[in-house]
């Protein structure tokens, strides 16, 4: 039985629909090229910043995390060699997540499937009046999500 309530019936779509596509995406990498997707969406982060290198706590804001969880993330990337971790010479207090070589190339494998991915399990499935409805009214809420209280944490 449908929820009488529109927004809350939409809230419980969304979410489900967060849930169901991140899974099938999630299952499509590993299998792929046995990376999972928070990891590749470590990856794309430091790849966006222009210089494959972001400060520990850029990256935990970038990824909606805490510092300690983008800690663990970054320790086991690290050990995977897809990372490295460099102090910031303008303040010891503050590290650099560096995309090592095998990182760079590990995105670079990963980014066709998942993009591909992205595409059929979503994209495909808006046209593009939908596309932009759906991203404005995302950036709206989000916008007023941030604006009632800061995401992530100090340096």
């Amino acid at each position: 039985m449908p929820d009488p309530d529109p927004r809350l019936d939409a809230w419980r779509q969304l979410l489900t629909a967060h849930a169901e596509v991140v899974d099938v995406l999630e299952r499509e990498l590993r299998e792929a090229r046995g990376l999972p997707l928070s990891w590749y969406d470590v990856l794309l982060h430091l790849h966006e910043s222009g210089e494959g290198r972001l400060r520990m706590h850029e990256l935990a804001e970038s990824l909606l995390l805490s510092r300690s969880a983008a800690t663990r993330f970054v320790d086991r990337m690290q050990k995977a060699g897809l990372v490295t971790r460099e102090a910031c010479e303008a303040d010891r207090r503050g590290t650099f997540v560096v995309m090592t070589e095998e990182g760079r190339a590990a995105f670079r494998a990963a980014a066709p499937i998942h993009l591909d991915g992205i595409r059929r399990h979503f994209t495909e499935h808006l046209d593009d009046g939908e596309a932009r409805l759906l991203a404005g009214v995302l950036q709206r809420i989000a916008d007023a999500a941030r604006a009632a209280g800061t995401i992530g944490g100090p340096c």
